[in-house]
């Protein structure tokens, strides 16, 4: 990748005019960014993160069903990214790699919470989550996020990607599998949520 600035030794006393521009930093894809952060520019790395803070947070919450357990889980990502861009070398998208980095980390988080508390399966974890959410003052989510939380962990991630306009080309990509199998998935999904729907109506 070839940046628009470079860093240059200065005389003294002398103005960098080298030096990026809030502007210049703006119309710097993510790529060149992420690169420019991982060897340290925090600066990149403040313009990243602002970039693509709300599109991490959008996939936090479906993969979670929760504001508050979203909130959590983008500021542990954001708190793990300055190590993990290290390893970025800017042979996939930023934003596919940031992805796969919430998928893993929403993962972990699960099996983490599991280790405290046996949860319930099928409807009665959904109600049992819905029932927390309104004891704890929460603010409920709405129907689909809810929804989401009944879904196999591997529907869940898929349908959290494509719902965040991510083709399934790129959705396959992030998860590692074939576009057959995001587009089998997402099928199963619709199915599995207009199973959800009817029980509701019918309560």
């Amino acid at each position: 990748m070839n940046f628009f600035w470079k860093k240059i030794p200065l005389r003294q006393g002398s103005v960098d005019e080298t030096r990026p521009t809030p502007e210049m930093r703006e119309k710097t894809d993510d790529i060149d960014l992420a690169l420019a952060a991982a060897g340290g520019d925090a600066d990149a790395f403040s313009v990243l993160l602002a970039r693509r803070y709300d599109g991490l947070f959008r996939l936090c919450f479906r993969l979670t069903g929760s504001k508050v357990e979203a909130e959590d889980l983008t500021q542990d990502i954001c708190a793990m990214l300055p190590s993990k861009l290290r390893s970025y070398k800017g042979n996939a998208a930023f934003t596919t790699w940031l992805y796969r980095i919430a998928v893993n980390a929403s993962h972990d988080r699960r099996r983490k919470q599991a280790t405290h508390t046996r949860a319930a399966v099928g409807w009665g974890d959904w109600e049992m989550n819905r029932q927390a959410e309104i004891a704890e003052g929460q603010q409920q989510a709405d129907w689909l996020a809810m929804a989401m939380c009944q879904l196999p962990q591997d529907l869940r991630d898929t349908l959290a990607l494509v719902l965040d306009d991510l083709t399934h080309a790129a959705a396959a990509d992030v998860l590692g599998v074939s576009e057959g199998t995001i587009s089998w998935r997402i099928s199963q999904a619709k199915k599995q949520l207009s199973a959800l729907r009817d029980i509701e109506d019918q309560t």
